[in-house]
This record gives C-alpha cells, sequence and structure tokens, in this order.
C-alpha cells in the first residue's frame, strides 16, 4: 500500500544505492554535450542558408532543422542524454545529479574548439573553471547533506505556479523584445525552464514509483511539456547567436541552480543540511555564475 504524499521519508545521507545516479548522470553529461556541438552545427547551416536568424529562428527556419542530419543526430543525442538524466533522478536526490550536467562543459569547449580551430583564451579557460569548480563544490556538499523526503501535494501545486508565473515572463519578455534580444538571455531562459522541467520530471518519478499515479500528474507532465518547449525553442536561438560551450556553461549552471533552489525551497531536500552547508551552496552557485557571464564576455566566438 503507497505511502500518503505527507508522510516524509526518514533523513539519511547518499546511500550506496542512491550514488548510483552519479555515474548515469555523468553519461547523460557526455550526450550533452556530443548532441549540443551537433545541434550546433545543424542550426549554424540553416542560419546561413536563410540569411541569419538575429531575431529569433522562424518556423520554417525550424522546420528545415529537421532536415539537417547533424541536427537530427544530436537530437537523439540529447534525447538519450535525458533519458540517462531521468535515470539518474530516480537513484539520486536531484539536488545531487542535477549539477553534474556541468561535466558536459568540458567536453563541448574540447569539441568546439577542436571543430572551429580555434583555441580558448586563457580568461575563457578560467571562466570554465568556475563554473565546472563551482558545481564540483556544490554536488561535493550536496552528496554530503541531501535527503529525498517525499513530495506532498502542497509541494506540487507551489512549483506549478512558480512554473507558470516564470514561463509567463520568459515568454512575454521574448514576444516584447525579440529584435533585441542576444544569446544571454535565450540560456539564462532556457535553464531556469529547464530547471523546471527537471524538477517535474523528478517529481512525476517520484508519484509514479509511490503508485500515486493522479490528474495530477498529468498536470505535471503537460507543465513539463509546455516548459520544455519553450526552452528547446530558446535553445536553438542560442546556438544560432552563440558558440554552444556558452550555451552549455548557462544550461548546466542555471538549469540545477534553479532545479536545486526549487529542491531546497520548496521540496525541503536540505532541510537536515547543517548551517555550514548553506554558506558552501551560496559561495559555489556564485563561482559557477560568475563563470558563465565571464565566458560570455570573454568567449572568442561570443560577438552577438
Amino acid at each position: 500500500m503507497p505511502l500518503p504524499l505527507d508522510v516524509l521519508a526518514t533523513p539519511v545521507t547518499l546511500s550506496t544505492h542512491q550514488a548510483i545516479g552519479i555515474p548515469i548522470a555523468l553519461v547523460g553529461a557526455i550526450f550533452l554535450s556530443v548532441g549540443a556541438q551537433l545541434q550546433h552545427r545543424g542550426v549554424a547551416k540553416v542560419e546561413r542558408a536563410s540569411g541569419g536568424a538575429a531575431k529569433g529562428l522562424k518556423v520554417g527556419q525550424m522546420l528545415r532543422l529537421l532536415g539537417r542530419p547533424s541536427w537530427v543526430i544530436g537530437s537523439a543525442m540529447l534525447g538519450l542524454a535525458i533519458v540517462f538524466q531521468l535515470t539518474s533522478l530516480s537513484f539520486a536526490p536531484l539536488i545531487v545529479v542535477q549539477p553534474l550536467g556541468a561535466v558536459a562543459l568540458v567536453v563541448t569547449a574540447i569539441l568546439n574548439s577542436r571543430t572551429t580551430r580555434q583555441r580558448l583564451d586563457r580568461q575563457s579557460k578560467r571562466a570554465i573553471l568556475f563554473c565546472v569548480g563551482g558545481v564540483g563544490l556544490f554536488v561535493t556538499v550536496a552528496a554530503l547533506t541531501a535527503t529525498e523526503p517525499a513530495i506532498t501535494t502542497g509541494q506540487l501545486v507551489t512549483v506549478l505556479v512558480i512554473l507558470a508565473f516564470v514561463f509567463a515572463i520568459w515568454l512575454t519578455a521574448f514576444l516584447l523584445f525579440r529584435t533585441r534580444i542576444r544569446a544571454l538571455f535565450y540560456i539564462i531562459g532556457a535553464g531556469f525552464l529547464y530547471g523546471f522541467v527537471a524538477t517535474l520530471a523528478k517529481v512525476i518519478i517520484n508519484r509514479i514509483e509511490s503508485s500515486n499515479f493522479d490528474a495530477l500528474t498529468f498536470v505535471c507532465a503537460a507543465f513539463l511539456i509546455a516548459a520544455g518547449s519553450l526552452g528547446g525553442y530558446f535553445v536553438q536561438n542560442a546556438y544560432s547567436s552563440g558558440p554552444p560551450d556558452l550555451v552549455i556553461a548557462g544550461l548546466t549552471v542555471v538549469d540545477p541552480l534553479v532545479a536545486v533552489g526549487v529542491g531546497v525551497l520548496v521540496l525541503g531536500e536540505a532541510s537536515t543540511a547543517p548551517w555550514w552547508a548553506a554558506i558552501f551552496y551560496l559561495a559555489a552557485g556564485a563561482l559557477a555564475v560568475y563563470g558563465v557571464f565571464q565566458l560570455a564576455k570573454h568567449h572568442p566566438q561570443a560577438s552577438r
């Protein structure tokens, strides 16, 4: 018989079973980096063929992406990355596995540098180090202090309300200012939306495992699809106006910070963490965000 939603799991540190989610998430990060590189290549080809996409990719350009083998293969790679991510979430707390996507940043930076034959300068490498170092510190502290309580109905409704508000803000901003939008807007917007996608995916997995698959679960799935679709559109526009490693840098920092923020503030995944953990969380997040903005400023290909 399934436990009621309002019964919280016993607080424990990361178990051996939960730790299995870490290598699974790392494999997903590799698929993410390769998929991002291939998708970026497809978007660049479509952009060149249609005379640019500075004001956002149009419907015709999005459809033409389906005819680019590199973009299709990249999308398949991203699909595999999602499968591995969801699998990792079924093992470990969101606060632990979600930030591990930062590994994709290193792989993408190497791939992009070799593909374009344009070496990253010292400032760009330092920015990447800030991103990965900040996320690495975050994961280390989370692995030692995170718990995985059951998710109550009230918490879930709170997540959905916040997502609706965030979705409306980013969609409105895009419609009003699309002629002046640069890559960083798309990257941060997609990161916010994907952070909620990861959270809702974790919620759906939690409810299925507890045999609580009801109407609210379908609502979560609908919100997940809506946020994922807008986030995916933002990512394609980000590829057309910025290098893939900058896009991945933003996604692998903003996405987990949003997901972890929801996990901590709403879902209670750090409710039993000691006081010093909060200091490390804030410091690690600040380092990672600083790295993203520095990479956007100094990356050799971040000219638009």
